[in-house]
């Protein structure tokens, strides 16, 4: 049985000057981590090493922005989207995640390619209720698909009633 991280509510920063990096296979799985990565998310290498990207993720990321991530890329488009991550221990990093597929010669995509720095506070904690809001409506469907369908259109409302596209809008914050 895999074990659950519950998280703690302790918070940790990124330095001024530090750059999370990793990359992923075409499944997401990690195929490689950077020292910083390994030190916020208090796993060692060979634990993240082949493990789903999704090992960090919080309960309180709404799984919806990470549907958005999932299309872009696919579009071979990349992104950029605030991310709160668990760290093994329970604590946890909010990142600027800049994110872009890996593409072979013939333009096929063959993994992704991730860059995080630490976030201004403000664009946080405007996000914060955003994310709440999210969360509470991906959980309160029968079902995961039906809330995460849910969740996804109402964060497009919320961009839209912004009247930016979803990259000016996550720059704007």
């Amino acid at each position: 049985m895999a074990h659950v991280v519950k998280p703690t509510g302790i918070e940790h920063m990124l330095g001024e000057e530090d750059l999370i990096v990793s990359k992923t296979d075409r499944k997401g799985r990690i195929t490689y981590a950077n020292d910083v990565f390994i030190r916020m998310a208090r796993y060692s290498y060979d634990e993240l090493l082949g493990a789903p990207h999704s090992l960090i993720r919080h309960p309180e990321m709404p799984r919806c922005v990470f549907k958005l991530l999932w299309d872009t890329l696919e579009a071979r488009r990349e992104i950029f989207a605030y991310v709160v991550n668990l760290a093994k221990d329970g604590s946890h990093y909010w990142v600027l995640a800049h994110v872009t597929p890996t593409l072979d010669d013939q333009g096929n995509i063959i993994g992704y390619h991730s860059n995080r720095r630490r976030p201004e506070r403000a664009p946080i904690e405007r996000l914060k209720p955003i994310y709440k809001t999210l969360c509470a409506e991906e959980a309160c469907h029968a079902n995961a698909k039906d809330g995460l369908r849910a969740s996804f259109d109402l964060m497009v409302g919320v961009i839209k009633q912004q009247g930016v596209e979803y990259d000016e809008f996550v720059l704007s914050l």
